[in-house]
């Protein structure tokens, strides 16, 4: 039997995330070309918030061309930080260098979120997250990143707020969720005004 709700998405963390609030779910990948969407859409003046949109809106609409009958969850995040965006990091140095401009600064996560359906959207939401970074000392971000690197390099900004990352902040605004890359509160939500979530 298909499942009822399909996460377009390779992130164990999204998917941890959605079994544990027992919102059970299939994994599809999509085979999408991310840099070059955020690329074109860089070049075409995009908002950094459309962008996020627009990338979990096409890799909804991917995998639900396959699975028009499920509900399909497409999600991405962006970091935001003084009108550029930061994905997750290439090597260790880029990391260094991201945390050296961050350090005592406040930067933007972006978690959007788009439910297809019989191959047309039907729900999207966008989350927004303020963080405010400590003042790094360079002995920090060294051993940070080299501690961390394992983890941390599939993560958008290079760090994970539910672990070591936490000591990076002074401050933070908005949901826990959206930092993780998932609204998770918004999508329970709309999947029990749809009744595929039982009370």
């Amino acid at each position: 039997m298909l499942s009822q709700i399909v996460l377009a998405s390779s992130s164990a963390t999204r998917s941890r995330i959605l079994n544990n609030a027992g919102v059970f779910h299939e994994i599809i990948l999509p085979q999408i070309d991310e840099d070059s969407i955020k690329a074109a859409m860089l070049a075409d003046s995009s908002t950094h918030r459309d962008i996020a949109d627009t990338l979990a809106e096409i890799k909804a609409r991917k995998v639900s061309l396959q699975r028009t009958e499920s509900y399909v969850l497409g999600c991405d995040q962006v970091l935001s930080f003084s009108g550029s965006i930061y994905s997750k990091p290439k090597n260790r140095n880029t990391l260094k260098q991201q945390l050296r401009e961050m350090s005592g600064k406040t930067h933007d996560l972006i978690s959007a979120a788009v439910i297809y359906k019989g191959s047309r959207p039907i729900w999207r939401h966008v989350g927004v997250v303020s963080l405010s970074m400590r003042i790094l000392s360079e002995l920090t971000i060294e051993k940070y990143v080299e501690s961390n690197w394992s983890t941390v390099k599939l993560c958008t900004g290079g760090y994970e707020i539910e672990r070591k990352g936490s000591q990076l902040f002074e401050k933070i605004e908005g949901d826990y969720f959206c930092i993780l890359g998932l609204p998770l509160l918004e999508i329970i939500s709309f999947l029990k005004f749809r009744d595929v979530l039982k009370s």
